[in-house]
This record gives structure tokens, C-alpha cells and sequence, in this order.
């Protein structure tokens, strides 16, 4: 298998290189640039062709939102996976409108940066749980005040909520105890919203978010 090429981009030296000792310990993946500014990683993008360039938010230049989006356009091979402090919506939303494929807080165990690299690199989308939660969060949302862009599919009102914990990371057990149901009843409905909306994965649910306009991209 070839190795998984990336590049990383972070204004601060130390961060950088714990990044460095934490992926060199991996057999598949090769850190082959680094970057202090957004500009610099748009530059070393484009010469070094890496397949997954690891982006910090806030940068001395331009914002690591517009260099994702630079990078994305000059080189559409490249993923993006964002790795920050931040976990608002906000900067949430912006990341993924500008093309990046995983979201992931520098709180975040190693094992989770590691599997988010392997995620985008095939082209996934990878979301922390708590940054799936604010996507299905806001779905909702928008859905109740009668988004049009956002209607839930024929949904019911109980399935928007097992919908809710399941993006909350909770397993179909704490999902009964919590909405007073047995197991095979939360089963029941996982299958009928997925039926629904035609979703089988975290990935598809943020595809199917970006589809229906609930990202603004503007």
C-alpha cells in the first residue's frame, strides 16, 4: 500500500512537530512539508502534491478557511482536514463549505487524528462526534422553523430524536433508556430514517447536509 503523503500547516513551531513525532510513528503515512502560514501551505500544496494537507484554523496570513479553499482549487487531489481549537458552528460550517473533508479538535486522542487521515484520504468525510452533532443539530433546527431546504424527509417527530443521539455518539441501549423504548424500537427507527433519507454513514449525512443546503456555501 502507498504511503499516505502529507503536509501540515500550523503557525506554531512545537505543534508542528508533535504532529511530526506522532505521525512519523505511523508505517503509512509520510510527512513530506510543513507550513507556518495559509499562503505557505497553498504554495508547498501545489509544488508537493501531498494527499492530505492538515490545516490549522487561525493563520498569520490568511485564514486557514480561505487556503483550504485555494488548495482545493488548485489542487482538487488534495484533502483538507482541519485540525483546531475551535468547535462552534461557525468556523464549523465555513471549514466544510471551503472543501474540507474532516473537522477535528486538538483535544482529540491521536488514534482519531490518524483515523480522520485515513478516512479523507480515500475522499470520506470524518467528523468528530461532537462536530456531527452540531451538523444534525442545526439540520434539525432549520427543519422545525420550516426551512424549506431542511424539511426532514417525512421523519416523525420521534425519529428526529433518535436521529439526534445517534449523531450524539449514544449506542441504541442508552438511546432506549433515554427516550423510554426498547432496543429493537430504536433499531427500528435507525433503519426507517436511514430508508428515509437514504443515509447508511456519518459521511453520507454531511453529503446529504451540503446537497439539501444546509451548509451555506456562500
Amino acid at each position: 500500500m502507498p504511503l499516505i503523503r502529507v503536509l501540515i500547516c500550523d503557525d506554531h513551531e512545537i505543534v508542528r512537530t508533535g504532529l511530526r513525532m506522532l505521525l512519523l510513528a505511523e508505517d503509512d503515512i509520510e510527512i513530506i512539508g510543513e507550513a507556518a502560514s495559509g499562503m505557505e501551505a497553498v504554495a508547498r500544496a501545489v509544488s508537493l502534491q501531498p494527499d492530505v494537507v492538515i490545516m490549522d484554523l487561525q493563520l498569520p496570513d490568511i485564514s486557514g478557511i480561505e487556503a483550504t479553499r485555494l488548495i482545493r482549487e488548485r489542487c482538487p487531489k488534495c484533502s483538507v482536514l482541519a485540525l483546531t481549537i475551535h468547535e462552534d458552528e461557525q468556523y464549523f460550517f465555513q471549514m466544510i463549505s471551503a472543501g474540507a473533508l474532516g473537522y477535528v479538535p486538538k483535544r482529540a486522542a491521536p488514534e482519531d487524528l490518524v483515523k480522520a487521515i485515513h478516512t479523507v484520504v480515500q475522499g470520506n468525510v470524518f467528523l468528530y462526534p461532537s462536530m456531527a452533532s452540531v451538523l444534525v443539530s442545526d439540520y434539525l433546527t432549520r427543519a422545525a422553523a420550516g426551512d424549506e431546504h431542511a424539511q426532514t424527509d417525512g421523519l416523525t417527530d420521534r425519529e428526529r430524536e433518535v436521529l439526534t443521539l445517534i449523531a450524539e455518539g449514544l449506542l441504541n441501549q442508552a438511546i432506549a433508556e433515554q427516550l423510554t423504548i426498547s432496543a429493537k424500537t430504536v433499531e427500528r427507527h435507525r433503519e426507517n430514517i436511514m430508508n428515509k433519507l437514504n443515509l447508511h454513514s456519518r459521511t453520507e449525512l454531511v453529503k446529504y447536509a451540503i446537497r439539501k443546503g444546509l451548509i451555506d456555501l456562500d
